[in-house]
């Protein structure tokens, strides 16, 4: 049975997965406490929680919340980095302080209910920004209609020059 501070650890720890978008796990084995401190503000600069649980605890909140198949991943120290705003901040950020660091080792990774591998982690780290990718939905929207303008616009610009050519050709000749 668990204590009372267990229980209150796994009851944060399973609000703290229920409202994130993304969840990072990384083996933080090697990091000086300053470089884990640094790693900390500047993924908290990002809107991502980085914190220390225990294996245990973060499987049994998983299991409240209904996610399968982290328990592959839960072995050896593990920092779970959080994001509630945008899904792939976790794994960017945590992503680019292992290629900085080189002691950081990306385990897993959740994206609503579904875990993802360290393979998962790093493609998902590699999509563009949210803006980026909206940017480009309403940019293929727009495409159509855009062209759709132009067919029908064409045929006015045509008539237009055709009667432009015919006044031109019509005017007397000026002689200077």
């Amino acid at each position: 049975m668990p204590t009372a501070q267990k229980a209150a650890l796994i009851e944060e720890t399973r609000k703290s997965l229920q409202d994130a978008q993304g969840v990072v796990l990384a083996d933080y084995r090697g990091l000086t406490v300053q470089q884990f401190s640094k790693l900390r503000s500047q993924l908290r600069k990002g809107g991502v929680t980085l914190r220390v649980i225990k294996n245990t605890l973060i499987q049994r909140a998983a299991d409240q919340v209904g996610i399968e198949g982290l328990e592959p991943y839960l072995k050896g120290p593990t920092a779970v980095a959080f994001s509630n705003d945008d899904p792939v901040a976790a794994a960017r950020l945590l992503s680019q302080a292992a290629r900085e660091l080189r002691k950081i080792e990306i385990k897993a990774g959740v994206i609503g209910k579904q875990t993802i591998g360290p393979r998962g982690v790093r493609e998902l780290a590699e999509l563009p920004a949210r803006e980026v990718l909206l940017a480009k939905v309403v940019g293929t929207l727009n495409a159509p209609i855009q062209q759709l303008v132009w067919v029908l616009n064409a045929p006015m610009e045509n008539l237009a020059r055709v009667l432009d050519q015919i006044r031109q050709q019509s005017e007397p000749v000026k002689e200077a």
